[in-house]
């Protein structure tokens, strides 16, 4: 077969897509050319194909290795509808009858079977690998790779076997997917498999459109769990608990509140999980609650909200987790609940465990609870987590961002840090460099006489809780390292050995106070819930003013909007101004009247006792420099221009932009937009949003295609909502 073959036309042949995703063709060709093969892609990239699609062009059968029955079957199943062939792909697992075995065995041995999927206990029993000896093998792909690794959220042993059973069988190229490793698992993939010289193909870990939020874990956490899901009624969503009583106890109380809930945990039988699951798929129940069991090989692109009711033991388990909601590129909402009790409990499960096993485990469970504490952006420290950098300083869809703490200046606690990891060869982990710093005397400072040095309790007269923050941040900055071998070992970067030199400022955010014993009806009195019938109300009348105008729904008002109206019961047009995308312009359109009647009267008849007076919004710096915007773009001054001028980027002039006609103030950005783009893909884009229901950026870029930059679409969308909706 010749390498170099038409990978397109084989993608629309067996798959019917017409473009490959990200890396997606290269790693093929990688594959094709014999050569091993590391892919590190996150949930929802479409890693599967990497090794069907060459599985099917190559002479042999290809061994997939993959921990997972279900997975097994549910890709089996959808190469055997892809294929006119019967047996194009089969598994080999203990769930199989002897007679399933004879047929899977003389399907491979007369080359119909290009695919076989087997759990590395089946790969490593004496009579599959004596078949398998006699049989051409194209490659061995190792899903879930992650396993291998001690230091991986899902470690099994027995991924461990696979090099030297792969040498007993009959070398042949390995691919290795992974969609969650940091560093160290890479390194441990790499050599278990014996295949550190693989070509690495790393996508980024951002997901930008994940919502990701921490909340304090307070005894009515069902109660807010339910409120949650209520205000988000009819989406998807999975719930994950640690143990399979609270599964059994949570998707009860679900069902008792009239919400479509299921419980999934491997102590389950078999028939249960797969209805389960396959009621999920068709959308008979909304929610799942589950054990970290479900989910893996899960191909649902509409999960809309993934809640964590007991905080991950690791930032790969919770990264995965996260990563099954909204892989449509919709909405996707990220909820944790956390509390230092589930870290205890955490910590407990692994006494009795081997030293080296229960040593890791503390240190995947330290950058847990340094994710939850944190108050800086939750995607830059992930990201951070997984050996990326994300350099926007706010990611706008995460709660630290959204709702940003004050900065404090920080320069000399850092140096005070830095001078002590020097001091004490860099050989320490951030809790003994913090016991060192506030003079604490624990036996193992003790043990090192390092309570016997002359800037031992150096910073003991500051507040305590200032050090986690500065380690943390310091690492996110780049003035320190983790070593990746020791895991937790803190470095200086050259940044830091510099910084000692020439100290300047370090702001930070402390990080946040999580008050487990508050009541959530403390928090309700300024938090409001979203009235579901209202909701559904405003937007039928939103539905009825779009049709008599000849303009989309969301011209009129966005989503968030509608959602906000419907929790805080605005009754006057001045109330409505207070609604999030609302403004003036919005106010005095012939139809703002219509909506706040229809609440007012809903509130008399339903008895509503709106509690609008309990808010107040603080707005006045953002509305300083919309009013500076609004000034430079009357005054035709270019955008780009505007933007250094105020001194943000690009994007966040076109995010206040965007604000500015949201809430119904026009602006006329055709100056900037005859300067700067063809004439035919503004009349293109505009003509898309017209005939469109959403205004959904990501919905606009799959439609158009690559030949419209981001940018583009953004600015013509200015340009169509100012002068349709305003």
């Amino acid at each position: 077969m010749p390498k170099k073959i038409n990978l397109h036309e084989a993608l629309k042949k067996y798959f019917g897509f017409d473009k490959f995703k990200g890396d997606q063709e290269k790693i093929i060709q990688s594959v094709l050319d014999g050569k091993d093969t590391f892919v590190l892609m996150p949930t929802g990239g479409g890693k599967s194909l990497c090794y069907q699609l060459p599985s099917l062009l190559m002479d042999g059968v290809a061994i997939v290795i993959s921990p997972l029955i279900a997975l097994m079957k549910n890709q089996v199943d959808f190469i055997s509808q892809l294929s006119e062939q019967e047996g194009t792909a089969h598994y080999l697992n203990s769930s199989l009858n002897k007679a399933a075995i004879d047929q899977v065995k003389s399907d491979i041995q007369s080359g119909i079977t290009k695919l076989l999927y087997v759990a590395p206990e089946s790969l490593t029993k004496e009579e599959n690998v004596e078949f398998l000896k006699t049989v051409k093998i194209s490659f061995y792909a190792v899903d879930e790779a992650h396993c291998i690794s001690e230091w991986g959220h899902d470690f099994r042993p027995e991924y461990r076997r696979i090099r030297p059973i792969v040498n007993e069988i009959g070398a042949a190229p390995i691919i290795a997917l992974t969609a969650t490793a940091t560093d160290k698992v890479r390194s441990d993939i790499k050599k278990s498999l014996g295949i550190t010289d693989a070509i690495e193909f790393k996508s980024s870990f951002n997901r930008p459109n994940l919502y990701y939020e921490v909340r304090a874990k307070t005894k009515d956490v069902d109660k807010d769990i339910i409120k949650f899901i209520k205000q988000h009624t009819g989406k998807s969503g999975i719930i994950y608990c640690l143990s399979r009583k609270k599964v059994e106890e949570l998707a009860a109380i679900l069902r008792a509140n009239d919400i479509k809930a299921a419980a999934y945990h491997a102590g389950l039988d078999s028939p249960t999980r797969t209805q389960t699951q396959d009621d999920f798929l068709m959308e008979n129940i909304d929610v799942i609650v589950a054990t970290i069991a479900f989910g893996m090989g899960i191909d649902k692109p509409d999960v809309r909200f993934v809640i964590h009711y007991d905080i991950p033991k690791s930032l790969e388990g919770y990264y995965q987790e996260t990563g099954r909601a909204g892989r449509d590129g919709g909405e996707g909402i990220c909820l944790a609940f956390y509390s230092s009790k589930d870290l205890d409990k955490l910590e407990k499960f692994m006494e009795g465990k081997p030293v080296a096993e229960q040593d890791i485990g503390r240190q995947l469970l330290v950058e847990t609870a340094a994710y939850a504490e944190t108050s800086v952006c939750r995607r830059k420290m992930l990201l951070h987590y997984f050996g990326e950098t994300y350099d926007r300083e706010n990611c706008g869809n995460c709660d630290n961002c959204l709702h940003p703490k004050t900065k404090i200046e920080a320069m000399n606690q850092l140096v005070t840090v830095l001078k002590v990891i020097q001091l004490i060869k860099e050989n320490f982990r951030s809790d003994y460099v913090i016991d060192f710093i506030i003079g604490k005397e624990t036996e193992e400072i003790i043990a090192h006489k390092h309570h016997e040095m002359e800037e031992f309790g150096i910073g003991e007269d500051e507040d305590e809780k200032i050090w986690n923050p500065v380690i943390r941040q310091a690492l996110l900055m780049g003035y320190l390292k983790k070593e990746v071998e020791n895991y937790g070992l803190l470095k200086l970067t050259a940044a830091g050995k510099k910084f000692i030199k020439n100290p300047q400022s370090f702001m930070i955010v402390k990080d946040a106070e999580f008050n487990e014993d508050e009541d959530s009806s403390d928090r309700d009195a300024t938090a409001g819930a979203l009235d579901p019938t209202l909701a559904s109300m405003l937007r039928d009348l939103r539905k009825k003013v779009s049709k008599k105008l000849e303009r989309p729904p969301y011209v009129i008002f966005q989503d968030v909007s509608i959602d906000q109206m419907a929790t805080d019961y605005p009754v006057t047009l001045e109330e409505l101004k207070n609604i999030q995308g609302v403004g003036e312009g919005k106010v005095k359109q012939p139809y703002a009247k219509e909506f706040v009647e229809l609440i007012k009267k809903y509130c008399e008849e339903n008895e509503i006792e709106r509690q609008v007076d309990l808010r107040v919004r603080t707005v006045a710096k953002k509305s300083m420099l919309k009013v500076k915007i609004i000034q430079s773009i009357d005054r035709q001054i270019a955008l780009d221009d505007i933007a250094n001028a105020q001194g943000i980027d690009f994007d966040e002039l076109l995010d206040e932009v965007e604000a500015i006609v949201y809430s119904g103030t026009k602006l006329n950005i055709d100056y900037f937009l005859d300067e700067v783009m063809d004439e035919d893909h503004v009349d293109d884009i505009y003509d898309y949003f017209a005939e469109s229901d959403t205004d959904k950026l990501s919905v606009a870029q799959d439609e158009l295609g690559d030949e419209y930059s981001e940018d583009e679409i953004r600015l013509v969308r200015i340009k169509f909502l100012s002068e349709m909706a305003n």
